[in-house]
């Protein structure tokens, strides 16, 4: 049996004498009496989507009283750990209502709630889910069994020392989730700032109705056709498998973004490229000069005009949703025809470059608070490295 134990002074246990093991089963579904009842059913999904949250709240599905009555199912008080042991393995989560769970999650409830804290071994078993992993067996769904599970060496630091680990990652948890909820609010603030840059302009009181809806009087209506030459990309050169330092390399783009690295180039300019079949039919980017544009892209080779700023552009085209435009035949596809007969409106050169400023700064401020966010889940993890292998005396 494998075990994990800290190079510490710690005690360690067998997990069945520390904590008792209970399961879950699924409700008939051909019953529709056990179903879309009003008390909560977890399955692993629900906890897995959970990963920067200890509490489970609520479940994507819900079963009747009758269901639980007749599958003798066990009710979990709040604040009771559970456990993937099924197809997701090693996440954790704590209950924050009553709730009942299927055959894919393990409930542990202390046999001694002076000894444990549940919070401290939810991060634990987050921390050591590759192991998790590794014991588990099964062809179509990899499982950890009870047995394996109970016969699990697992620490048993003093009950103080868990109390204060818990604290210090829950603290940093804290903190990543701020960064977090600041990075969707400013999402959410260029979505809507852009929607009204993009239609209303800026300082505008006169408007007029065009074929693509109500815009600033003073703007033009363009189809891209008279805005730019497109072209298809050709099929991709002979992939690098890493970025060589001793000779020329460039990235390969193509509808899903950079595919690779070449010897070779298609382009010497930056230019917009839009997918052109697939999954990422219509997804729209820019690519710097120098790059390869494989045969799933369309990309612009040259602009009929000098008053579009590429920049607005790609801002507007990402904006438009081009893959609400596509061909359904077969697999998504949006041809050369297709996108230059799309009309799109077309401020002075002067406003195109406000709106290009306006986003940047937005997403120069998410880059900044993405790059926070990294640092802190670098923090945090240094932290259980630390704390929970007991390197750390507290």
């Amino acid at each position: 049996m494998m075990n994990y134990k800290a190079f510490n002074m710690w005690e360690h246990k067998k997990l069945n004498s520390i904590f008792e093991l209970n399961g879950g089963t699924t409700p008939s579904t051909s019953k529709r009496e056990y179903w879309n009842g009003d008390i909560l059913w977890a399955t692993p999904t629900d906890i897995k989507k959970l990963i920067n949250s200890s509490i489970l709240y609520n479940t994507e599905k819900k079963i009747t009283h009758k269901a639980v009555n007749d599958n003798s199912l066990r009710l979990f008080k709040s604040g009771t750990l559970f456990l993937t042991s099924r197809a997701s393995i090693g996440w954790t989560i704590l209950t924050g209502r009553e709730i009942t769970i299927n055959q894919g999650i393990t409930a542990l409830l202390p046999k001694n709630e002076n000894e444990v804290y549940p919070l401290f071994y939810y991060y634990y078993f987050r921390f050591i889910r590759n192991l998790l992993n590794s014991l588990a067996s099964g062809s179509t769904f990899k499982e950890i069994s009870k047995s394996t599970l109970r016969n699990l060496h697992i620490p048993l630091p003093p009950l103080s020392t868990q109390k204060k680990i818990a604290e210090i990652l829950s603290t940093a948890d804290a903190a990543i989730q701020k960064v977090d909820e600041a990075i969707e609010k400013t999402q959410r603030l260029k979505k809507g700032v852009m929607l009204r840059l993009l239609t209303k302009g800026i300082g505008h009181t006169e408007f007029k109705d065009t074929e693509i809806g109500r815009i600033p009087g003073e703007w033009e209506v363009r189809s891209l056709s008279k805005v730019f030459k497109l072209n298809s990309g050709k099929s991709r050169p002979k992939l690098m498998s890493s970025v060589r330092e001793d000779i020329n390399t460039y990235p390969i783009y193509g509808g899903n973004g950079i595919l690779g690295y070449t010897n070779d180039y298609l382009i010497d300019k930056d230019t917009i490229v839009i997918g052109r079949v697939g999954y990422y039919c219509g997804s729209v980017f820019k690519a710097p000069k120098y790059s390869w544009i494989s045969d799933n892209a369309l990309y612009v080779t040259e602009f009929k005009t000098n008053d579009v700023i590429i920049d607005y552009l790609n801002i507007y085209l990402s904006f438009l949703n081009l893959n609400k435009f596509k061909k359904q035949s077969g697999q998504p596809l949006i041809t050369q025809s297709i996108v230059n007969g799309i009309s799109i409106p077309v401020p002075q050169k002067s406003e195109q470059r406000i709106i290009v400023d306006i986003e940047s700064n937005i997403d120069k401020y998410l880059e900044l608070l993405k790059t926070k966010k990294q640092k802190l889940q670098r923090i945090k993890q240094g932290l259980m490295n630390e704390l929970l292998t007991g390197k750390v005396e507290l």
